[in-house]
């Protein structure tokens, strides 16, 4: 049997460096051309039916080698010059693209059946296709997130987050291997430890004053250089923005190409953000002591390594399952009383959609996390015990501020788990009984009766509940503004 050449799909471009069924095809027929040959002459040549020829031509059929051996006889060329990667003429070149697209995802999407390119379709038929179709991959590309996608998204997570504890193994192996590879000694991670890290990965530190407004940092990969706004030398954390632009580098993350999959990567990247700010290995001896001391505190941890308040939280429940046996929740409410932020492994009754989805549901004005804007004492911690329909719950809570406004931050656990914790003694009570009745969602009868056909509000609607989530691979980042800003930036 003659040996075949082994080709790439004709769909696909080489990856190797090497030619495709396509290219082959479209070299032999400019050979043929620019010698003056017809299909029929060649075919004759070659001891074969025209037919044949034709489907070699158009890169539909892999070619034996015996066979190329012989055209290449009858064209008076090599072999090597007919497999030869040099770039064909503009007009091959465009019919060999086009041709890849219609056998590509996006026109077998639209129902689009291949055809033949003949001569006479002009150039500039063929670069409207092409252009037509890349926007066409652009705009899928883009992924569009609906509300609806982003909260089967979050719940799928929360159900990921809630069957592991929210803890996960391989990422707290892979903050220990960073952090034993600067050599941290342990205890609050400093600014030079996160500047060793990123000079460990390869990158250099750069505070700008032109970040683009769409983005926390952008790394320029090429050049091993990451740009962080200089106003974080000013006011917030810098190692925090650090960490959470290294830690997508560390877990090698690569561009999304779902909302899903783009929500698990900043769950991910925030995950690592805190082991690495909060290591495991001395963070579980410290709430091991608290515990058997009865005095478990967040902000005792976030004071021991120097964190905010909602890293020390989010950390906790990293942490209390798996190391401390103890089931928790969180919640981050912002000040119109949504909520934005949720996990549970201890049975409370969060408000949900009919999807299952809490962010961008309304929290119970009973609820320690909406009671706490009331409160004026904005230094200590305010603590409350809530009885719900699923039972009692005590809950520890701090006011924070945002550009998006205040936001409550919540961390709580079932009552027999109090007994842990500073602040159990509280005498602030509250009822709950949303799971079981319309509780707080509905306004008393009687104000109800004086009132709803006596107002009329006018919303004041947060922007994000208005629009679709934005578009991109990375919701929301102008990339254009990236790209300029990369190429004023980049070394010369």
């Amino acid at each position: 049997m003659d040996d075949v050449v082994r080709l790439p799909a004709a769909s696909d471009p080489p990856d190797d460096g090497g030619v495709d069924a396509l290219t082959i095809g479209r070299r032999i027929r400019q050979l043929r051309s620019e010698r003056g040959m017809t299909l029929d002459e060649l075919a004759a040549a070659v001891g074969r039916a025209p037919s044949q020829l034709s489907v070699i031509e158009n890169g539909r059929r892999e070619p034996k080698l015996t066979l190329l051996q012989s055209i290449a006889r009858a064209l008076g060329t090599t072999l090597d010059a007919i497999l030869a990667s040099e770039t064909l003429d503009e007009r091959s070149t465009l019919e060999i693209a086009v041709e890849r697209a219609m056998r590509g995802q996006t026109f077998t999407a639209l129902g689009i059946e291949p055809f033949r390119v003949g001569k006479t379709v002009p150039d500039e038929v063929l670069r409207a296709m092409l252009a037509l179709q890349g926007e066409i991959d652009r705009l899928r590309d883009e992924r569009a997130a609906t509300p609806e996608e982003a909260r089967r998204a979050n719940v799928a997570l929360r159900r990921l987050m809630r069957t592991q504890d929210n803890y996960f193994p391989e990422l707290e192996r892979r903050a220990e291997e960073i952090l034993n590879a600067v050599d941290h000694p342990g205890g609050p991670l400093t600014q030079r430890t996160a500047n060793d890290i990123a000079g460990h990965l390869g990158f250099t530190l750069h505070y700008v004053p032109d970040l683009p407004q769409t983005t926390r940092s952008v790394a320029d990969i090429a050049h091993g250089r990451l740009y962080l706004s200089s106003g974080l030398t000013a006011k917030g954390d810098p190692r925090t923005a650090v960490l959470q632009a290294l830690s997508s580098r560390i877990l090698g993350h690569s561009e999304p190409t779902s909302y899903a999959e783009f929500l698990r990567q900043r769950v991910e990247t925030n995950y690592l953000t805190g082991a690495l700010l909060i290591p495991q290995s001395h963070a579980v001896p410290f709430l091991r002591d608290a515990k058997e001391a009865r005095a478990i505190s967040i902000e005792d941890l976030r004071d021991a390594y120097s964190v905010s308040y909602e890293t020390a939280a989010h950390r906790f429940t990293n942490l209390a399952t798996t190391h401390l046996g103890i089931a928790v929740h969180f919640l981050k409410v912002h000040e119109s009383g949504t909520i934005t932020k949720a996990y549970e492994n201890d049975d409370v009754n969060f408000p949900a959609d009919r999807l299952g989805a809490i962010e961008g549901q309304m929290c119970c004005r009973r609820w320690t996390s909406r009671v706490v804007f009331d409160v004026d004492d904005r230094f200590n911690p305010y603590y409350q015990y809530t009885d719900t329909g699923n039972g009692t719950y005590w809950c520890t809570a701090r006011v924070e501020a945002s550009s998006e406004g205040e936001h409550s931050v919540s961390v709580g656990v079932r009552f027999d788990d109090t007994k842990w914790f500073l602040g159990r003694d509280t005498p602030h009570r509250g009822v709950s009984k949303h799971s079981v009745d319309v509780c707080c969602r509905r306004a008393p009868a009687e104000l109800e009766a004086a009132w709803r056909e006596n107002s009329w509000p006018n919303v004041r609607t947060p922007r994000t509940l208005l629009a679709t989530l934005p578009t991109g691979a990375f919701p929301g980042v102008d990339a254009t503004d990236v790209y300029e800003f990369l190429e004023a930036h980049a070394p010369r």
